[in-house]
């Protein structure tokens, strides 16, 4: 249909069909949260059109922002006057170019005639700056246009360069202390490909300033940052029908768009692809790039003065020149991921970094909410935040997405196996490394010794055999677990800077790639030197590889080293100490004991995305309750509440398509109300097969049972096939379970709905099928309640922190009650939400549990369906209501 344009109030949406009421209000409510610069909480079911929703009203005010900036420029560049006097006009004022142009407050009883001429001169250099940024726009919208003749890009990737020049200083480094030597003592010759092993001498950012007096200033050739929309979501294939959708909109044609990823998503040489693994991916191509360098600097040496390794290949793909045309390509017209890998291999250029060059020039960055909203991961991708503006989509789980991207487990193992391989990488290149450099590499041998000696062990044992004398599980600050373990004494800071810019991790690896696995094992006596202990390893080249137990085996990725795991939990013992636990689990043995860094105030976080950025939206199908997100997110951040706007809209079916009821108690009168301590009872196991039969036999098609957990599920299971319930259930429908493997979904949910359509056009007594799922598991995307949540320390410590953070409002439950309580219903308002899929579906939703009734649950449901839910005390009118509301539909259908 042709694209067409909604006025709202004063507003025109471009749509591409005439919208629904609801998407209006949609658009309107989102654009006046996009102006006012204010945290919006949205939610709008599935199929009610979110995705357009989003976009058109989104890009609408984008437009007009622009629109607006633009006519301001043009009256200060005509009248050469700045808009101070007009304070109207401040908020226009908005880009990179114009931060900091602001007048600067002036003392009290400075003289008339200095603040006019302090204020001229800010005004003219205001112009000045806006001239300049005019200029570049103007060059980029040529350069755009004028693709067919491969224009050249003119800008340099500074934030690419960074990593680079550091990695070239430390290899220079590495190799003037080879060449020069380390006094009388000369170390043992290096044999070929170990020098890029060694590390190179370490200074500090505090030296470094120090010894340079001024701090680094910005490449005045990077690209300005336009003013942009972040779009973030879950999962790659919702980030590509996102795109999809952004190509039938009125905008396909015009905005600007980049898609972002991991390398494990946009890398094209195969090489490193096969690697598997993450972080192996991640090394391999930074490597590579060191090794660019490193045959830039060989050439440029006419005589080197000892004969040196092999390089390794640098990557064919990371060629400025073609980036800088795969970024035009990607900025010219909307591409997804699929489309960015296909050019990136037709131009052999990398789509890694090629579209992260298209950030500053892009107005609609697509990316996965790990990437945004995790701080290192941000600043690496060269993502900006300043007065930009964020849209977090199928955002139900973004508190226990951020607090699970924070929380980091180290085993045991992994703890005396990173030991084994640091002490032996210093019995291998000690007397090549400066003395700094020792100083740090013994602070981390120290750490893990004593990580391994608060579990209980012993690191010079194997981990493996060694058992404990204490097991269980014990929560600790961290401060007292600094105390505990006496390291309280070591700058953690100094420590896990030193391990990001030395890259001891990725050393560590290529030491134990080129020598094979290291030892973890401390049962045979310690070796008197490295060369004992390589002569005690069979060589690789000529060991024929063993055959793997199986396909899953021989097709899983490399490990990388156990330090970079580690790294991770040392960077999460410096988070504020009322900000995080550390949990110490003892196990049998100390291999499968654990140390979990478990973060409790997921805002620490998320403070500075709504810090920096002009305005973020937080978007769903399903957001309530959202008393979460005001509290422990947007509180805790330092929200204030008349920032924060929440806008819901009804579902897009007629009101009658939908039949929720409440039912409260069972065919025999049992009261419903599965509590842990009731639910595993055998009559509130029989009651729920014998409703479940009951409602088979009245709803044709398909019926989608869930369970709180996949434990819970199984007991049901047994129990009914132990009493003959689920032979009467398979009497009346096929019976599938969800599978608990993510890749087996698709097969059940297809061979599910192919018995249904089966079913549909025969005449027989099986009149459909029965998915028994599970609350929050695959098949509802929400939050998957293991069998002792609700019991776990993890969620008593959140309980107990959010009592002791939050105030208690009157009349209300305690705010970690209110947590569980929440917990369980966005999980329920998850499942509800799979019953409906487009304008024409209709369902009925049964809950089974007197508790649902209560009005503060009841309130915790989407409205769409709290307006619409009855409660029957008994079962004989549910039943009833069901029967005749598919008996009505079906025939209407």
């Amino acid at each position: 249909m042709a694209n067409e344009t909604q006025k709202v109030g004063t507003i025109h949406f471009p749509f591409p069909f005439t919208p629904y009421s609801i998407q209006e209000d949609f658009m309107a409510e989102l654009y006046r949260v996009l102006e006012a610069g204010k945290i919006g909480i949205f939610e709008s079911p599935t199929g009610t059109g979110k995705s357009l929703s989003l976009i058109c009203g989104a890009l609408s005010w984008l437009r007009d922002f622009e629109q607006k900036k633009r006519e301001e420029e043009a009256r200060l560049l005509e009248t050469g006057t700045g808009p101070f006097h007009d304070e109207k006009d401040k908020s226009l004022c908005l880009s990179s170019s114009c931060e900091g142009a602001a007048a600067t407050p002036r003392p009290a009883g400075e003289p008339a005639w200095v603040t006019q001429f302090v204020q001229k001169k800010e005004e003219r250099d205001l112009v000045d700056r806006l001239k300049a940024e005019q200029a570049r726009r103007k060059q980029r919208e040529e350069r755009l246009q004028q693709l067919q003749h491969r224009a050249q890009f003119k800008y340099a990737a500074k934030r690419l360069r960074q990593e680079e020049e550091e990695t070239e200083n430390l290899l220079r480094l590495s190799r003037e202390m080879l060449e020069t030597g380390l006094g009388a003592e000369r170390p043992e010759q290096l044999e070929s490909g170990e020098e890029e092993l060694v590390l190179a001498e370490y200074e500090s950012d505090e030296e470094k300033k120090a010894a340079s007096g001024v701090d680094e200033d910005e490449d005045d050739l990077e690209e300005e940052h336009v003013t942009k929309i972040y779009y973030c979501s879950r999962t790659h294939s919702q980030l590509a029908q996102f795109v999809h959708e952004v190509k039938k909109s009125p905008f396909g044609k015009d905005v600007r768009l980049v898609s972002l990823g991991s390398r494990q998503n946009l890398c094209v040489n195969e090489d490193v692809k096969s690697l598997g693994s993450v972080q192996l991916i991640n090394d391999r191509c930074v490597d590579m790039q060191r090794s660019r360098h490193e045959n830039k600097k060989g050439a440029e040496e006419e005589k080197p003065k000892r004969r040196r390794q092999e390089k390794q290949a640098a990557c064919p793909f990371y060629n400025h020149e073609q980036m800088g045309l795969l970024r035009d390509e990607a900025l010219a017209e909307v591409k997804d991921i699929e489309q960015l890998l296909a050019l990136g291999k037709e131009a052999r250029a990398c789509p890694y970094y090629g579209s992260r060059l298209a950030i500053p020039a892009a107005q609609l960055v697509v990316l996965p909410y790990q990437m945004l909203l995790h701080a290192a991961t941000r600043q690496a991708a060269g993502i900006r935040l300043q007065e930009q503006v964020v849209i977090i989509d199928e955002a139900h789980n973004l508190i226990d997405t951020i607090t699970g991207m924070h929380s980091v487990e180290v085993s045991g193992s992994q703890l005396c196996q990173a030991h084994s391989q640091l002490l032996q990488y210093m019995e291998r290149y000690g007397k090549r490394l400066k003395a700094k450099n020792l100083m740090y590499l013994k602070q981390i041998l120290y750490l893990l010794e004593k990580f391994v000696a608060v579990l209980g062990g012993n690191i010079k044992q194997n981990p493996n055999t060694q058992s404990l004398s204490q097991t269980g599980t014990e929560l600790k600050t961290i401060n007292d677990f600094l105390f505990q373990s006496q390291i309280d004494n070591i700058n953690l800071f100094k420590v896990q800077r030193y391990c990001e810019k030395s890259m001891i991790s990725r050393k560590l690896f290529g030491f134990t790639e080129r020598y094979g696995a290291v030892l973890s094992s401390r049962e045979q006596p310690k070796l008197a030197g490295f060369q004992q202990f390589l002569q005690s390893l069979q060589p690789r080249t000529t060991e024929a590889p063993a055959a793997p137990a199986d396909e899953s085996q021989a097709s899983a990725p490399r490990p990388a080293s156990p330090l970079m795991h580690i790294e991770g939990f040392l960077a999460a013992l410096t988070t504020a100490n009322q900000d995080g636990r550390v949990i110490l689990s003892r196990q049998g043995s100390l291999s499968q004991s654990t140390l979990k860094f478990l973060l409790l105030n997921p805002a620490v976080h998320f403070a500075q995305v709504v810090k920096e950025c002009r305005a973020v939206v937080i978007a769903g199908g399903t957001m309530q309750p959202v008393s979460d997100f005001r509290q422990q997110l947007l509180a805790c951040a330092g929200v204030e509440a008349e920032r924060v706007v929440e806008f819901s809209c009804g579902h897009v079916i007629p009101p009658d398509n939908i039949l929720p009821l409440v039912i409260c108690s069972g065919i025999s009168n049992q009261p419903l109300e599965f509590t842990f301590q009731k639910r595993e009872l055998p009559q509130m196991m029989d009651e729920a097969g014998r409703i479940l039969c009951n409602l088979c036999s009245v709803v044709p098609g398909g019926v989608v049972c869930f369970f709180p957990s996949y434990e819970y599920l199984r007991q049901v299971h047994a129990h009914w096939e132990k009493g003959g319930l689920l032979g009467r259930l398979a009497a009346r429908k096929k019976i599938f379970q969800e599978p608990k493997s993510a890749h087996q979904v698709e097969q059940v949910l297809l061979a599910y709905s192919r018995c249904i359509q089966a079913c549909g056009q025969e005449r027989g007594g099986v009149t459909g099928a029965l998915l028994l799922s599970v609350v929050g598991g695959k098949m509802s995307e929400g939050i998957n309640f293991s069998d002792n949540l609700g019991r776990s320390p993890e969620l008593q410590e959140k309980m107990a922190y959010l009592d002791q953070t939050l105030p208690r409002a009157p009349g209300q439950a305690p705010p970690g009650k209110n947590l569980v309580e929440n917990l369980c219903m966005k999980a329920v308002n998850q499942s509800i939400g799979r019953a409906i899929r487009h304008q024409k579906d209709f369902a009925s939703i049964v809950l089974l549990d007197q508790r649902y009734a209560r009005p503060p649950v009841l309130a915790k449901l989407p409205a769409w369906i709290r307006a619409r839910v009855e409660v029957k005390a008994t079962f004989g009118p549910a039943i009833a209501a069901v029967q005749k509301f598919h008996r009505e539909k079906s025939a209407s259908s």
